[in-house]
């Protein structure tokens, strides 16, 4: 089974997702590195996420949602998956 990337993202889902992220963030008035600090992840990493550059795990998904104190469906409803 080949492995899914960014490349091959057709429907543009990583990029939604780093969307409704960004948009809960600003709207919570939190930085960037804020949040990569409480949710125990890189910030150039979070800046990844958030550009839809990386394919986020579903551990780090959940560590973001923790951090922004709302459920990880939150964030996919948001994000129109």
């Amino acid at each position: 089974m080949s492995r899914v990337s960014v490349k091959v993202d057709k429907n543009n889902d990583l990029a939604k997702i780093g969307v409704a992220i960004r948009t809960r963030r600003l709207a919570m008035e939190m930085s960037q590195e804020a949040l990569a600090d409480f949710a125990g992840i890189d910030r150039s990493h979070m800046g990844r996420i958030e550009r839809g550059e990386r394919n986020v795990s579903l551990l780090n998904i959940i560590r973001i949602a923790k951090a922004m104190n709302c459920k990880l469906a939150d964030i996919i409803l948001d994000a129109n998956l």
